[in-house]
């Protein structure tokens, strides 16, 4: 389990902001909870018993679901490109 490091957070914010540094944006913010949710649960399929990162875990996915729901609010088109990007909601 590692934490996100300063050049895949860069990554992210070209591939999702809508400009350089924009780490605020919904969608940044969803993309960068999403790679920390994939890495926690990576992560927990080894250590069956971490409860701490357990609830980590449910934290995040509770933080990127009001975050898609927001962006599910400004547009729907947006919202269904970005769960396609990231891989989501299969």
């Amino acid at each position: 389990m590692t934490t996100l490091t300063k050049a895949q957070k860069e990554e992210m914010v070209k591939e999702y902001g809508e400009k350089d540094g924009d780490t605020g944006s919904a969608e940044v913010q969803i993309a960068m909870l999403t790679q920390r949710i994939k890495d926690l649960s990576a992560h927990l399929k080894k250590n069956k018993k971490d409860n701490h990162n357990r609830r980590a875990l449910l934290i995040l996915i509770g933080k990127r679901k009001r975050l898609l729901k927001y962006v599910m609010k400004k547009g729907q088109n947006e919202y269904n490109k970005l769960i396609k990007k990231l891989g989501i909601r299969k």
